[in-house]
Parts: C-alpha cells; sequence; structure tokens
C-alpha cells in the first residue's frame, strides 16, 4: 500500500488541499465564514440546483434507455453480438471533449438537424441529457447485462409455473437480483453526470454550469480562488457520499447468487415481441451512438470545396489554425498518444499494487483505502490541474515546466480503472497456490511470478488499455497544465471550438475523429483480449 499511498498523497491530496487552502485562508488564519458566503449567493445556489437535478435526469434517462439494451445482451444470441458490444461501448472511452463535439455536429449551428429543418438543440439542457445518455449508455449496458447473463432462467421459469405472470416473476424473481447492479450501475451514471465538465463546457453555453464547470470558470477566468475552494469541497462532499453508497451496492452485489455460464442463458430471439425489442434495441443504438459519431466524421470532411480531406490536411500548418497553436495541430497526436503511454505505465504500476494490497488485507482502512482510490474519478480534475501549478513549482518536485505533468495527471483518472478492472481477478486466485508455492521454497517474488501473473496477465491487458483510452481522453486537468507547444488531442479540440470560423471548426470536427478513432481502436483490441467478463467495467 506504501508506493500508492505516497503517489496520491503527493500528486492527489496535496495539490487539492493546497488550492483549498489558498482559497480559505488569509494572513494564515482560515477563514471558514467564505463557506456561509458562498453557498448563500443565489448564483452558486442555481449552479449546485442544476449540478443535481440534470445529473438525476440524466441517471434516470439513460436507466430507461439502457436497461432494455441490458436485457438483449445478456439474454439474446444474434450475429453481430460481440462487435455491437465493443461500439456501445466507444463513447464511455471517449473524451467527454469529443463526446460534445459529435453533439454539436449534430444539434449545433450548422449541424445536422440545422441543416435539415433548421433547429438547433444545442445550449439547451436536451442537448445535455441525450449526450449524457450516449456517454454512459454502456455502463448500465456492461454493469447489469454482465449479471443478468449469469442469472439462471430456470429461477424465473419456477415462478410462472407456480402461476406468476411474466411481468410479476420479473419483478419478484429476477428484479431484487439485479437490484444491487442497477444500483451500482446507477450511481456511476450519477457520479460521471454530476461532475460533468467537458459536455457542459461545449453544449451548455453561458446559460449552464455545473460545478465542475463553474469551478473552472472561477479558478481560470474570473481567479475567484475563495469560490472555487469552497465549491471543491461541496464537490469532494457530495463525490464521497456517493462513493460511500457505491461501496456498499458493491458489497451487496458480490453476495451469493445461483450464477450461470452466460452461454448457457443466451439465445436467439423467439416470437414477435422479442424481435421487436431486438430491432428497437438496434434502431436507439443506431440513433443514440452511431448517427452522432457518424455526423461528427461527416462535418470533418465537408470542407470549403466540397466533401474531402481539406480539414485533416491543415492540420499539418501552423497558419492555418490562426494562430491558435504555436506548432501544427497534428502534433497533438503524438504528443497524446506519447502522455498516454507514460501515463498507462504509471497508472498499470500503482493500481496493480493498490489492487494487490486490497486482495491480502481486510478491515476499514482496507475500506478506506479503496474509496481513496476511486476519488480521483469524481473530485474536480480543474482543482487538481491548477493545484498541480501552484504546488510542485519547488525543489525537489519542481515540476511545473517539465513535461511529465501531464501523465501524472493522466495517470490519477487511470488507476481507479485499472484497479476496479484487476481486483476481481487477484481476488479469484487461491490463496493456497501461493502458500504451496513458499513451502516449495519460492520466495514471495517468485511465487507472484509465477502463480499470479499468468493469472492476471490478461485482466492487466484490459487494465491498461482502458487507462491509455481514459489518459487519452483527460481534458479537466489538462487544460491547465499541457504547454502551448504541446497541446494534446482534447485541449486542441477544445482550443479550436473556441475560436470562430468554419476553417476552426473543421479542424476541431478533424481532430475529434482521429481521438475517435484512436479510442475505438483500443477498445476493439480490449474485446478481442476479453473473453471473460472479469472486472467491473
Amino acid at each position: 500500500m506504501a508506493g500508492p499511498l505516497v503517489f496520491f498523497a503527493v500528486f492527489f491530496a496535496y495539490p487539492v488541499a493546497a488550492i483549498v487552502g489558498r482559497g480559505l485562508k488569509a494572513d494564515g488564519a482560515w477563514q471558514f465564514g467564505r463557506v456561509g458566503d458562498v453557498l448563500s449567493r443565489s448564483d452558486i445556489l442555481g449552479v449546485l440546483w442544476f449540478t443535481t437535478w440534470q445529473a438525476l435526469a440524466s441517471t434516470a434517462l439513460t436507466l430507461l434507455i439502457a436497461l432494455p439494451g441490458a436485457y438483449v445482451f445478456a439474454r439474446f444470441a444474434f450475429p453481430g453480438k460481440q462487435l455491437l458490444r465493443a461500439v456501445v461501448t466507444v463513447p464511455f472511452v471517449l473524451p467527454t471533449v469529443v463526446v460534445g463535439t459529435a453533439f454539436l455536429a449534430l444539434l449545433g449551428r450548422g449541424g445536422l438537424l440545422d441543416d435539415l429543418w433548421g433547429v438547433r438543440l444545442d445550449t439547451t439542457v436536451w442537448a445535455i441529457l441525450l449526450a449524457h445518455v450516449f456517454f454512459n449508455y454502456a455502463v448500465v449496458v456492461r454493469t447489469v447485462g454482465g449479471l443478468w447473463s449469469q442469472l439462471d432462467p430456470r429461477q424465473e421459469e419456477a415462478a410462472r409455473v407456480l402461476g406468476a405472470g411474466r411481468l410479476a416473476a420479473w419483478w419478484r424473481v429476477t428484479l431484487p437480483a439485479l437490484a444491487p447492479a442497477v444500483a451500482a450501475a446507477a450511481l456511476m451514471v450519477f457520479l460521471f453526470t454530476f461532475t460533468s465538465f467537458g459536455v457542459v463546457q461545449i453544449l451548455g453555453g453561458p446559460g449552464f454550469s455545473t460545478l465542475e464547470v463553474e469551478i473552472y470558470r472561477q479558478t481560470a477566468q474570473l481567479l475567484d480562488l475563495p469560490t472555487a475552494a469552497v465549491l471543491t469541497l461541496v464537490q469532494f462532499a457530495a463525490v464521497g457520499a456517493i462513493l460511500a453508497v457505491h461501496a456498499g451496492t458493491v458489497r451487496r452485489r458480490e453476495s451469493a447468487l445461483k450464477l450461470v455460464d452466460p452461454a448457457q442463458t443466451a439465445r436467439r430471439p423467439r416470437g414477435a415481441g422479442q424481435w421487436a425489442l431486438l430491432g428497437g434495441v438496434l434502431a436507439t443504438a443506431a440513433l443514440l451512438i452511431l448517427l452522432p459519431l457518424g455526423v461528427l466524421v461527416e462535418r470533418s470532411l465537408d470542407g470549403p470545396g466540397g466533401y474531402g480531406f481539406a480539414h485533416y490536411r491543415a492540420l499539418a500548418s501552423v497558419d492555418a489554425s490562426g494562430g491558435t497553436f504555436l506548432v501544427p495541430p497534428l502534433e497533438a497526436v503524438w504528443n497524446s498518444l506519447r502522455y498516454a503511454l507514460v501515463a498507462t505505465a504509471i497508472a498499470v504500476v500503482i493500481g496493480g499494487l493498490a489492487a494487490a494490497a486490497l486482495t491480502r488485507r481486510a478491515g476499514r482502512l482496507v475500506r478506506g483505502f479503496d474509496a481513496l482510490l476511486m476519488l480521483p474519478l469524481g473530485v474536480s480534475a480543474v482543482t487538481v490541474g491548477f493545484g498541480f501549478l501552484i504546488t510542485l513549482d519547488k525543489p525537489p518536485l519542481d515540476l511545473r515546466a517539465s513535461w511529465i505533468l501531464v501523465p501524472l495527471a493522466q495517470a490519477l483518472v487511470g488507476v481507479p480503472f485499472v484497479v476496479r478492472t484487476m481486483l476481481p481477478v487477484l481476488r479469484a486466485v487461491d490463496g493456497r497456490l501461493r502458500e504451496a508455492a513458499a513451502v516449495l521454497g519460492a520466495s514471495p517474488l517468485r511465487a507472484w511470478r509465477e502463480i499470479d501473473l499468468p493469472l492476471v496477465r490478461r485482466a492487466t491487458l484490459v487494465a491498461a488499455g482502458f487507462a491509455f483510452a481514459v489518459s487519452l481522453g483527460e481534458f479537466g486537468a489538462t487544460v491547465f497544465i499541457a504547454r502551448p507547444d504541446r497541446p494534446t488531442l482534447p485541449v486542441a479540440v477544445a482550443r479550436l471550438l473556441s475560436r470562430p470560423g468554419e476553417l476552426n471548426y473543421g479542424q476541431a470536427m478533424a481532430l475529434s475523429t482521429v481521438l475517435m478513432v484512436v479510442c475505438a481502436v483500443s477498445l476493439l483490441a480490449l474485446e478481442r483480449i476479453r473473453t471473460d467478463r472479469s472486472g467491473e467495467f
């Protein structure tokens, strides 16, 4: 536990505590009265209210749309199922900047709806809600569908034999067994939407602001650190409560259930109703997932002289960016790949050590350590990034001018995915194997190399793939610490979208398409590696 604890203490707790302290201290004394002053402001109360209700609405809408998909993936066998499973998961690993850009191309100025019917939904809450469903659809499908596929269908059939109708049997038998998984998925969706940044920043316009967006505005634009510090504490408390409830649902989900091989529960649809359900899920996936991504690609190819690769060619020129960059925007691709590879290596080492520690110990301390590892998913990345700038600027950690700052920030987001992917597999390793190896004279290191490593190699590759994808798309912290001559892909997309002009818009679409393709290729590679259902992602 020592390595992960030191890593999180130096690169997470210290920057966050420093930024909060700078905002709430004056002349060396804490000014806790600022908390009441900030939380009594009507504009801040409006932000808190919007953050909460849009997260609740996004969660409810995601469950409503995704639960039929979870059933279809769990119970039906049909051609192309594995490919479709990978396709619906692509949005989850896409950067939120790309998600926002895709829906901007569909719903915004000059988008598909604007061209066809003159309808624009950007700067409305509907664009935000739809983008959140797009992003979180796979969370419900994988979390709920994974358990649903392993529930013995004979339990529900027995209830029907005893006289229960189809709906009553599902309500009394299947739903209680699924409830922990549904609750866990709902909490994760709520967490991601409660802390939404890139989607709201791009689609919400000036009229809508979540806590994360407001922290960014108060920090980067207004330089109001006291207000940003108070909002960070509020978000920290809310995320801590969400993670505590989530931990409880995960423990209940791990309770004893009669599980079977998923291959035994899936069958071809039978009857008009089941075929209609499958068709409805496929149509939903096409409209909700494929259409925004397709429009994004189409807009990247729509140049001033018709369809072509003019926007892609312009990415290789500094002059074409209109002074937005000091280097050609295309260099952001190589910067992002290099940063993501280093961040992945850090995340796999730190996350692997943490997962191993969690499997060897138990108790309240370990549960607290597990929750600590999840905090970077919910605590303001904007606060972390700005904290890096004001804390890591003096020896022995004078890193403000170093390129390593970006991978360190990205690794903080990657570690939770590594832990959640590897932990169930490590817990499944029989401890008696290690004991037998020790009796035969193997050192702890050799026992790990000969026993644990072969069993968790596949899970490690999957964890590395997820860490690479999420590192590639990290935006909240990177926007502060990426150097102007070394932008990452999400930062480059955001900069291009912030400037007027059709060329900047087209280049943003082209860069987003490149980033989408890289993430999709990474995910498809993971699906080929991952033949089991281990892990929580």
